[in-house]
């Protein structure tokens, strides 16, 4: 089954590598999976950081769930696979200048970037939820922290950050760089909880748990997508084929155990 799903690729790729429409001019151009082979190189856009989806090892490798997927695409397309660290608001920007082909980052799809970029079909269904010092032992929800005084921080950019602003009426919202800056703040008695995406936040958990708690009752459900050029068709229609026989096959299977149902790569991250 697998072989006849590789075949099915090869082909619709045969049919797909010719060229997009321009989205300003009207002129047709070469699609993203044309210039990808043509060069022999996918270029993918993250932020690591973000556990366990985009980090990085003590050799300063790139690792984790999204890594995974992006290696699965390139090993498909049969090229080389380059990761490139940005800051998750300088992803997207990236993006539209040619500098990453693709951006594989936890990136939900919204209505608001659809306007910039084109997304694939969900990779994976997430949500929302809190992180808090230990020492709180009062606050059970969101609706605790709405007060005055309290302070919530979130990664600049994110999902988490748009939905915090809509939420939290009276408490300050704080934007940091990435989750793990927002999430230190927490952990250093600077602020009162942090929003971010569930896998990411129990990962944190579990590595500061003399320190933090997280709440694990989501304040929303969304999904992450591939995020390329906007209006590039050819190349969304390729990444949608490809990820309807990847996701919950063997290879996705074996990435989401052992990044989400075991803890034992921790040792293998830079930052704790």
């Amino acid at each position: 089954m697998r072989k006849v799903l590789l075949l099915f690729l090869v082909i619709l790729l045969a049919f797909m590598t010719g060229c997009t429409k321009d989205a300003g001019t009207g002129v047709s151009v070469p699609s993203t999976i044309q210039k990808v082979l043509d060069k022999k190189k996918l270029v993918i856009g993250t932020s690591a950081g973000y556990a366990p989806f985009e980090m990085k090892d003590k050799k300063g490798d790139f690792i984790g769930y999204d890594m995974d997927l992006g290696r699965a695409i390139g090993k498909a397309l049969n090229v080389e696979v380059e990761f490139r660290d940005f800051e998750f608001s300088g992803l997207i920007p990236a993006l539209q200048t040619g500098e990453i082909d693709l951006v594989i980052s936890t990136m939900t799809i919204r209505g608001d970037r659809a306007l910039a970029v084109s997304f694939t079909d969900p990779y994976y269904t997430s949500g929302q939820v809190l992180l808090l010092p230990k020492t709180d032992t009062t606050t059970k929800g969101w609706q605790d922290l709405d007060k005055k005084g309290k302070k919530i921080t979130v990664s600049q950019g994110s999902t988490s950050a748009l939905l915090a602003k809509e939420l939290f009426k009276n408490a300050e919202v704080l934007d940091f760089e990435g989750f793990t800056n927002a999430a230190l703040a927490v952990k250093q008695g600077q602020a009162d909880a942090v929003v971010g995406d569930d896998p990411a936040v129990r990962m944190y958990e579990s590595r500061n748990s003399d320190s933090i708690r997280g709440i694990y009752e989501l304040l929303s459900s969304e999904n992450l997508g591939i995020a390329v050029q906007l209006n590039d068709h050819a190349t969304i229609q390729w990444l949608n084929s490809f990820l309807a026989s990847y996701r919950n096959g063997l290879e996705d299977q074996k990435s989401i155990n052992k990044w989400f149902n075991s803890t034992d790569w921790l040792d293998e991250v830079q930052d704790k």
